[in-house]
């Protein structure tokens, strides 16, 4: 594999991002396999997305800093930030603070920094080459391989949906009382997300300030739960800021290993670099793009640091009102306060185990029905902003992968009744445990497919013919190998440790055979990256087969022709 860029190829105008100047360097090599009747087909027939406008940066003098240019930029950052607020990194939370009390708080810390650094890498892939991450993998992979990683994406989509789903559908049973069934809940979502669908039609600054305003609303009614619950804050510090877990066991370890996989999101990768191409940015000049990387990265900071607060008042509600609470204390105090939700909690000494729904029952128990109906706002502001950052990453994955460009109506019906439909089953058929039950196995499926983003966007960030001037350095293609690597090997723990849990041998068979083309794959994708990377002399050339394609190096277009590729 070459990995050279000086070698000219030929223009790629077919990227979708309608407006930009010619990219820099090879970036503007990178071949669209578009043939010219579908690129003029494509042009002959408009199509709706998130693109439709461009918000443009106002000019001034360079200078080092610029709050006005802040403000320009400000606002894909804060809608990625969202899938680190869903009701699944809630969950997540809550249940930290119950099972570990403050001692999993650095976890969480380190887990947004961790997050923060891989977002910069999606948005500069986005920024520098024009294109979102999943048309870079639509140019740069063979064939097979990509639709398998589509299918992977896809996954990781869909569960996040029905999480989105869940989360939703709980929230609006606990503000009705109860006399809206979780079935009927499920149901709502299906036609409010179609009323979010018309909210773009507004303009995208408008979009952006909805998704600011629900943020907010999360922001508020957990901030309101932490002050009622006045959680010690000397504690709170210390387990941020004191990496140690004294006394903590095997519970606690899998609850750490939880709080990674559910804060970062696969999905997430792929909507943050294509959210970034909403801005007009001269491609063509170096200074703009590097100055649409630093305004980027300084926006993302602020909103996972506003991201990071919310989950820790979460953690420190549960971790201060219901560490080690038995089940019999929480149904004394229910049955005190005239609860209706006693029953959930039976009379025996053993730990309380909570989960959306029960948080907010518990809440209520202790603090009074504000408590509970100002949490259920929290969760439903939760589950809405992450259902239409949902849609878009559907959108964008779809368009990318497949070259296919459907109406955001039809996507969302696709998607949205694949995550409706099991969601519904459980919730007309069973209680609500195993309505927030199916959270933790979401939350594996999750970690199954985190490699297919991580994996992707640490390859193309490090490649010159790529990137150009804005390839990673050492440091970073060092720091990027190892942090993908060690994600990867807590999140594969974790879905070992809930497989082993499940105790069926016919299970354990099916998992083992799963697993063994899993990780054919995933470490078909590792090869790749490592010679990205630099590892050159692991590229096998021509005659290496893996099974997957008869020609296993990237498609660097610098030494593949045209005609080649589209015999492929």
């Amino acid at each position: 594999m070459t990995l050279s860029s000086d070698q000219k190829m030929p223009a790629e105008d077919g990227s979708g991002d309608h407006g930009d100047t010619a990219s820099l360097g090879a970036v503007n090599t990178i071949y669209s396999s578009n043939s010219p009747s579908e690129a003029s087909a494509s042009q002959e027939e408009p199509f709706t997305t998130y693109f439709d406008e461009k918000v443009s940066i106002p000019e001034e003098e360079y200078s080092c800093f610029s709050f006005r240019k802040l403000w320009a930029f400000t606002g894909p950052g804060f809608l990625m930030s969202i899938a680190y607020l869903d009701p699944g990194n809630i969950e997540s939370d809550l249940q930290s603070g119950a099972v570990a009390q403050f001692k999993l708080l650095w976890v969480l810390l380190l887990a947004t920094i961790v997050g923060l650094l891989l977002q910069r890498l999606a948005a500069r892939l986005g920024v520098v080459t024009g294109l979102h991450l999943a048309e870079v993998c639509h140019r740069q992979y063979p064939k097979v391989p990509r639709i398998i990683l589509w299918l992977m994406v896809e996954t990781a989509i869909i569960g996040s949906d029905m999480q989105e789903v869940i989360g939703s559908a709980i929230a609006i049973n606990l503000l009705s009382s109860g006399k809206v069934p979780l079935w009927g809940g499920v149901l709502i979502t299906i036609a409010d997300t179609f009323m979010f669908l018309f909210l773009d039609k507004y303009g995208l600054r408008k979009l952006e300030a909805f998704f600011g305003f629900l943020i907010t609303i999360m922001a508020l009614t957990f901030g309101y739960e932490y002050i009622t619950v006045k959680p010690n804050q000397a504690e709170v510090l210390k387990g941020m800021f004191v990496p140690s877990c004294s006394g903590c066991s095997t519970p606690q370890v899998e609850q750490a290993v939880g709080i990674v996989g559910a804060v970062i999101m696969p999905h997430n990768m792929y909507l943050h670099s294509a959210l970034v191409k909403s801005r007009q940015v001269n491609r063509a000049s170096k200074r703009e793009v590097r100055e649409a990387n630093k305004y980027f990265f300084i926006e993302s900071c602020i909103a996972l640091f506003v991201s990071f607060i919310i989950n820790v008042f979460v953690v420190s509600v549960f971790a201060e009102a219901f560490y080690n609470e038995t089940n019999k204390q929480v149904h004394d105090i229910c049955v005190n306060n005239s609860s209706p939700h006693s029953d959930l909690f039976p009379l025996n000494d053993t730990m309380l185990t909570v989960d959306l729904y029960k948080g907010g029952v518990v809440l209520g128990c202790y603090f009074g029905p504000a408590a509970l109906y100002i949490w259920a706002v929290g969760i439903l502001a939760a589950g809405q902003s992450s259902t239409m950052t949902g849609t878009y990453s559907g959108q964008f994955v779809m368009e990318g992968f497949l070259n296919l460009r459907w109406s955001r109506f039809a996507r969302v019906i696709l998607t949205r009744s694949i995550a409706i439909i099991p969601t519904l089953l459980v919730a007309v058929f069973q209680d609500v445990e195993h309505l927030t039950g199916m959270n933790d196995f979401l939350n594996v499926l999750q970690s199954l497919q985190l490699p297919f983003a991580l994996i992707p966007v640490l390859t193309f960030t490090s490649l010159r013919p790529v990137m150009s001037d804005f390839a990673n350095g050492l440091g970073w293609r060092i720091a990027g190998g190892i942090l993908v690597l060690l994600i990867c090997s807590i999140n594969m723990y974790f879905v070992v440790v809930y497989v082993q849990d499940l105790g069926n041998v016919a299970l354990y068979v099916v998992a083992a055979i799963v697993s063994v083309a899993y990780l054919c794959f995933v470490f078909y994708l590792g090869w790749q990256c490592l010679i990205a990377l630099g590892l050159s002399f692991m590229d096998c050339g021509q005659t290496f087969h893996l099974g997957l394609t008869s020609s296993p190096e990237l498609f660097l277009l610098n030494n593949v022709d045209t005609d080649s590729i589209l015999s492929r």
